[in-house]
């Protein structure tokens, strides 16, 4: 590691009834990859939304290049080489790949745009990430993933000296990490300063040369990342210690009915003739690599897209689901992998997004009983341990993983059955995966029944009690958590037929 290039020292910054920052430091090094960690609404991404320009601090200094400086925008900080890549996506749906990652500095012949080398510096950007995306395909076609991957690749297309990952392996495969990883350390050769945000503590051990540790707004300590223990970190972060152990056998039994059966469904190319059955109380995990069609297939499931032949079975009795209305009528609830665009509206209240699928049970006549409607909110509050100063906070001020318990508590307000978890815990650190893992197992042990679909094979070992493994469109296999292997799921996920 070199020189400090990045000191913030002593920030401060509050908001209508949070104290987001309280007197935070962190100091960067050329050549370093520094972890900045923490529980959800510890105040990481505010700390670098203050570096960046997105927020002003109230006080404190930041120091860049050995010259104090403060950002007024974002354009400002990648002016001078300061780079964000964000949790939740920035990018155009209606523009090509290409054209958001030059969005506002697109290459010029004259006084036109020069697509052709537009494209061109695209794939170049896309070659050195190991990663096969069309420049010229519509963001909107792309998964969670790889539109993630384009926000990596715009970052290292500024002349960068700062880049901040914030959670940029959440939505990505193993493959996808190894890969990033790759890009990381060759950016700190070159003796660029990388702030990473994960909550993925074994991504922490492998890549990171110090770890930053937040708690509520504050700073806890820092940490060499070779001479200190996952342990050390997580005890840091939540003053409590988490075991993560595998499920060993299944909690349901052989003779437990079946709620949910899925006969030769087709919906698309990566949809193609998928058949699988859910028990009452079972939490059936689905895996797979990027692309796969676990996605693609619970969507199909929910009505969110046309399905073009198959047969849905719930509680024995053949329906129609032609759309979300129709799956939430009997009694399915769908937790997206981007809650953001399917999961909550920001600009409206805990409350409102708390009750918003089952606004009919909280009528009064022509109104709205709030009275009610508040006393479920709280109710979801307490129990998924949200942190929020009061139920009226706009969900947009919310923590990436407050704003999930909304869209959990919403499912739970409409006391749905059957439950579709898409990557329940992406960005969502380790206390609050905890919590989330507890409550999903509550939720089994009350009867509910629950499709997980999840990019971790820790989670997959962790909460299934069978496992449904795809890969293009198609299902490969299914195992019992009893017979699973990391090997045997690699296998199927990386071969098109049994």
């Amino acid at each position: 590691m070199g020189e400090v290039i990045l000191e913030m020292k002593d920030i401060d910054k509050s908001f209508p009834g949070v104290h987001a920052l309280d007197h935070v430091s962190l100091d960067v090094r050329a050549g370093e990859v520094h972890a900045l960690m923490g529980e959800n609404g510890a105040g990481k991404s505010t700390l670098m939304k203050v570096l960046t320009g997105i927020y002003k601090k109230d006080s404190g200094s930041i120091k860049y290049l050995g010259k104090e400086v403060e950002f007024h925008n974002t354009r400002d900080a990648q002016a001078a080489g300061v780079v964000i890549v964000h949790q939740e996506l920035n990018m155009v749906g209606d523009l090509t790949v290409a054209q958001n990652i030059f969005i506002g500095r697109e290459p010029r012949k004259g006084l036109r745009i020069d697509d052709r080398k537009m494209i061109e510096d695209s794939k170049a950007l896309f070659d050195k990430l190991h990663i096969n995306i069309n420049p010229r395909e519509k963001m909107s076609h792309l998964t969670v993933g790889k539109q993630q991957m384009c926000e990596i690749a715009k970052a290292i297309s500024h002349n960068a000296k700062i880049i901040v990952f914030d959670e940029p392996s959440a939505a990505l495969t193993e493959k996808e990490i190894e890969d990033l990883f790759v890009i990381i350390r060759d950016l700190r050769s070159q003796g660029m300063g990388i702030i990473y945000i994960s909550h993925r503590m074994d991504e922490i051990k492998v890549i990171t040369d110090r770890v930053t540790v937040m708690r509520d707004g504050g700073y806890v300590g820092t940490l060499i990342t070779k001479d200190c223990t996952k342990e050390d970190i997580i005890n840091m972060m939540v003053g409590r210690v988490i075991y993560e152990k595998p499920k060993e056998h299944s909690m349901v039994p052989e003779d437990a009915p079946v709620v949910l059966k899925v006969e030769h469904l087709t919906a698309g190319k990566m949809v193609q003739d998928v058949s699988f059955e859910l028990k009452k109380g079972e939490i059936l995990g689905f895996s797979g690599l990027m692309g796969a069609g676990r996605t693609e297939t619970a969507r199909a499931i929910f009505g969110a897209d046309p399905k073009q032949s198959g047969d849905i079975y719930i509680n024995g009795q053949k329906v129609e689901i032609n759309s979300p209305e129709d799956a939430v009528k009997h009694g399915i609830g769908y937790l997206s992998e981007d809650r953001r665009r399917f999961g909550v509206v920001v600009g409206k209240t805990i409350t409102e997004n708390s009750t918003m699928a089952a606004l009919d049970d909280y009528m009064k006549g022509p109104f709205i009983d709030k009275k009610k409607e508040l006393d479920v909110t709280q109710k979801y509050i307490k129990e998924l341990a949200t942190k929020t100063p009061s139920a009226d906070q706009l969900v947009v001020n919310l923590s990436g993983g407050n704003q999930q318990k909304v869209v959990i508590a919403k499912w739970l307000v409409k006391n749905s059955d059957i439950l579709i978890f898409d990557e329940p815990t992406r960005g969502i650190d380790v206390g609050a995966k905890n919590e989330i893992y507890k409550l999903m197992n509550k939720l089994a042990q009350q009867g509910k029944s629950i499709i997980m679909i999840s990019s971790e094979m820790t989670e997959i070992f962790r909460m299934s009690d069978r496992i449904v493994i795809m890969c293009e469109g198609r299902k490969t296999g299914e195992l019992r958590i009893e017979e699973a292997t990391q090997e045997l799921i690699m296998d199927k996920a990386t071969r098109q037929m049994d």
